[in-house]
């Protein structure tokens, strides 16, 4: 099996860490390794280097190359400007497909944290063996929810239709993003959703007919990138043709129009969670809700349910804190409430054309 790793965000929603220069997915948010560096570990021994592939902008290329050099030149797929996630998968296909069209290959984030290493590995090779068997098939991999979680897409799934050594094979419904909290409870408690982290297993001959389908126009774009593939016009075709793509979703390509009958869903707990906003750090970091997270020199007295990361040598110190985020870096301090954290985004678009703009 191949794997694509996507690494083409921004993530406002970690500013000031993550900026339009140095995104997330390139900070040491978790540890001392990278999230791109740590995406990439956790395929490892299961998955060779050569059968990994890393996508991302153009102008993330010196750091890219930086953070994963174990992987071969070849498998970097470097997008000329970003177009939305739509045209980066059905590109990222086309290249993958041209050698292995037929291969099951994994799309996954560089963006998240998993706990449960071994256990995402396995239900990876548990996805592969079902589209080695019909590889006009595509499996989605789900986080059973631990909470009425509002801010992440969900998965409905239906009746079982396998079983993988212990592991439940589900029919696939439809997939719901964001939903409201009410919803969201009533989700939790039926027991037949699961948090979507975006990754799925297919075949990029599959995949790719699902373009044709539903994006022609985007599909066509993608033959003429995948037809020039390993010859020396490569990178003079994908400069020409990619800027030339709609900007478009994944979901709204292709996901949304996907018949069903072809998808199925693998839920599991893989100790996954989305690291893209200060709150969900927090809860991914946590083992107690009440338990506070800090990096850094930071000394807490009387606090409870708060992520505090200093980023500079200089101590920070909060007394009486509940329920608060703040980050410490060179040029920023950022303090707010965790549930203020979406109004993140807001402000660092009100940025652009102040004098602080540099700070995006």
């Amino acid at each position: 099996m191949k794997v694509v790793i996507f690494a083409g965000g921004v993530g406002t929603r970690l500013w000031p860490l993550s900026r339009k220069n140095t995104p997330k997915q390139f900070e040491k948010i978790v540890g001392d390794k990278s999230t791109l560096q740590l995406a990439f570990d956790r395929l490892r021994p299961d998955f060779k280097p050569e059968d990994i592939y890393l996508s991302t902008g153009k102008k993330y290329e010196d750091t890219v190359r930086k953070h994963l050099p174990k992987i071969p030149s070849e498998n970097f797929i470097f997008e000329p400007e970003m177009r939305d996630v739509g045209p980066a998968v059905g590109v990222a296909m086309g290249i993958v497909g041209k050698n292995h069209p037929n291969s099951p290959v994994a799309i996954i984030w560089s963006d998240h944290f998993v706990k449960k290493e071994r256990r995402f590995r396995e239900v990876l090779n548990f996805a592969q063996s079902i589209v080695s068997k019909n590889e006009n098939s595509l499996v989605f991999i789900g986080q059973r929810a631990r909470f009425a979680n509002q801010n992440l897409g969900w998965i409905e799934f239906g009746k079982e239709v396998g079983d993988i050594r212990g592991t439940k094979i589900f029919r696939f419904k439809k997939l719901i993003y964001r939903p409201s909290l009410e919803d969201a409870e009533k989700f939790l408690e039926s027991q037949t959703y699961a948090w979507n982290p975006g990754y799925f297993v297919t075949t990029p001959k599959f995949l790719l007919s699902q373009y044709e389908k539903f994006s022609p126009e985007l599909w066509k774009g993608i033959m003429k990138i995948q037809a020039a593939v390993g010859s020396s016009s490569y990178e003079k075709v994908l400069e020409e043709v990619y800027p030339t793509f709609e900007k478009i979703s994944f979901d709204n390509a292709i996901l949304e129009k996907i018949d069903p009958k072809y998808v199925s869903v693998i839920a599991a707990d893989l100790g996954w969670s989305d690291v893209g906003a200060w709150e969900a750090l927090k809860e991914a970091l946590s083992d107690k809700t009440d338990e506070n997270v800090t990096r850094g020199k930071v000394l807490l007295e009387d606090a409870s349910d708060n992520l505090v990361f200093n980023y500079t040598d200089q101590l920070v110190v909060g007394i009486d804190l509940s329920k608060m985020i703040a980050i410490n870096t060179d040029d920023v301090l950022l303090i707010c409430p965790k549930d203020s954290v979406p109004k993140i985004k807001k402000l660092v678009e009100s940025l652009k054309g102040t004098e602080h703009e540099s700070l995006t």
